[in-house]
């Protein structure tokens, strides 16, 4: 078998770099290994030489070695997403899922290339599974580009077993827009933990724990048990486990989790249909992992990290979709927030610091994905939030929010300024987090992106101390007298500080920034505007 891959130059078998998970390099540093680093975002030069049966370590934890399974367990179709990926990494993952899953297990494997450019993700391609592994492999072609979320659509469609397992060359946004690949190591150290859970609940959603493979060095490294969370803008990130969880101390326990990262998933195949499957009205990627965690959970189902299945993943330093993913990751957060969030939908209008009513951004039509929620008779996003992400932060008492501008000082916004400094500034309009303020019925005005959930930091408070001209930002705890924090706003009015009477207005400088500088001073009629009114009585 040796010989299929040695003229394509790739390694198979036992030994060589990187056994063991251990961290790689090559000696020659050649103009071809940058320009390989730029057109994937990793070491595809060094992948090249690392086996396609390289072993990596056990990050089980132990309880996870001495279960045992039921042997009539359903069989699983492994369904890959790629676009433009080194064909290393492909066949690894392939190998992959071959030498660890039981064969009477596994059923097929699915490749769905979403229409590669690469000439030797073509023939090379082809003749290699078909002839390492024939009947195994299938290979579906997307005629054009469709984006992650229709291809694993096509992938499902190709699926014939009773279970689907998704995993793809490149998977949603860190919260650090950092990318996330599956890849270059390993599906799974056994399946069998997810066909039984499964198994017991086909309303189950399994999510394998997560570990990292270094772009640079492929090196793998275990990362901590964590639950799948995300924030207001529907930006997934890992988050700490649920406290029932912690308090167990099983560290092999089911984690419950309220949505996915996104690179791999494994889902009873005819449930994931009646359930419709991931939104193909979204667009590339982002979003989609969020919003079947909401639908799973609302609709019946849960969604769980499974830490006795494990996937690596190599991280990325370049998106492989090379479309602008934030205004998509914004386009398919709307879509979410309108058919699953109901009230709180506004949440994600302010996390993205766009109106409500005119947002600039088409989410297209939603009617068939409204439709399904009513036919599924799902429950509301209070439901949600109450029982399966009590640590999100609600914000249902916002008046107003969006940018701030002085009528002095047109084109500047208020602007939470550096995180250090705790003061406010005005700053060139750009639409970003940091000029999102916040006004809320008791009269708090608050600066910065919101603090989505218990475990980030909340936006400061706007608060006059009385004590100099300078206006500061707070934690809105740490405040020492509650009402130096309250101001009153109206649209085209001043903004008065409830404690001292005295307004924020807008001065020139020449020392400032701009020439422009925030104060708080005796009022001489200067107005503000803030851009989106949420109605009175909304929530």
């Amino acid at each position: 078998m040796q010989s299929l891959a040695k003229p394509m130059g790739l390694v198979e078998g036992p030994g060589g770099l990187g056994q063991g998970g251990m961290a790689a390099t090559l000696r020659d540093d050649s103009h071809e290994s940058e320009t390989k680093y730029e057109e994937y975002g990793y070491n595809a030069q060094l992948s090249d030489r690392i086996s396609l049966d390289r072993s990596i370590p056990d990050y089980r934890p132990k309880k996870c070695k001495q279960m045992s399974y039921p042997e009539d367990l359903p069989q699983i179709s492994v369904v890959f997403i790629f676009v433009n990926e080194a064909l290393s990494v492909i066949l690894r993952s392939v190998h992959s899922v071959v030498n660890h899953t039981p064969s009477h297990l596994l059923k097929e494997i699915i490749l769905v290339d979403d229409n590669s450019d690469n000439v030797e993700l073509k023939f090379n391609l082809d003749q290699y599974v078909h002839k390492r592994y024939p009947g195994l492999v299938k290979i579906v072609r997307n005629t054009k580009r469709e984006g992650l979320i229709r291809a694993r659509i096509q992938g499902w469609k190709a699926a014939t077993s009773p279970v689907v397992g998704f995993f793809d060359a490149h998977s949603g946004s860190w919260d650090s827009g950092m990318s996330v690949n599956h890849g270059a190591a390993v599906l799974a150290r056994r399946v069998e933990p997810a066909l039984t859970r499964i198994k017991e609940d086909r309303k189950r959603i399994i999510l394998p724990a997560i570990d990292n493979i270094k772009y640079n060095t492929f090196e793998v490294q275990q990362y901590a048990n964590a639950a799948h969370g995300y924030n207001w803008g529907l930006w997934c990130m890992y988050i700490i486990p649920p406290q029932d969880w912690l308090d167990k101390g099983d560290e092999s326990a089911p984690i419950r989790t309220p949505a996915m990262i996104g690179c791999s998933f494994v889902v009873d195949r005819e449930y994931f249909g009646e359930i419709g499957l991931l939104d193909p009205g979204m667009e590339v990627y982002g979003g989609e992992n969020i919003e079947l965690g909401m639908r799973v959970w609302q609709c019946g189902g849960s969604m769980e990290v499974l830490p006795c299945s494990r996937v690596a993943h190599i991280e990325r330093t370049k998106k492989p979709y090379n479309n602008d993913i934030d205004y998509y990751a914004k386009r398919n957060a709307l879509r979410a927030a309108e058919v699953w969030m109901d009230d709180f939908k506004s949440h994600v209008y302010m996390a993205w610091n766009i109106p409500m009513a005119n947002p600039g951004v088409d989410f297209g039509d939603v009617s068939e994905r409204i439709a399904l929620r009513q036919r599924l008779q799902c429950r509301s996003f209070k439901w949600y939030l109450e029982n399966v992400y009590p640590e999100m932060r609600v914000y249902n008492n916002t008046v107003t929010y969006g940018e701030v501008r002085n009528s002095k000082a047109s084109g500047y916004c208020l602007d939470q300024g550096a995180e250090e400094d705790d003061k406010a500034i005005l700053y060139p309009c750009h639409g970003m987090s940091s000029q999102l303020v916040r006004y809320s019925s008791e009269g708090v005005l608050q600066l910065g992106p919101l603090g989505s959930t218990a475990f980030l930091p909340d936006s400061k408070c706007l608060v006059d101390d009385g004590k100099g001209r300078t206006p500061t930002l707070k934690k809105c705890e740490d405040v020492l007298r509650p009402a130096q924090r309250f101001w009153d706003f109206t649209q085209n009015g001043p903004i008065i500080s409830r404690d001292t009477g005295r307004c924020l207005e807008v001065e020139m400088s020449k020392d400032a920034n701009f020439g422009l500088r925030l104060v708080v001073q005796r009022c001489s009629g200067q107005k503000w505007m803030i851009r989106n009114w949420i109605k009175h009585g909304r929530h």
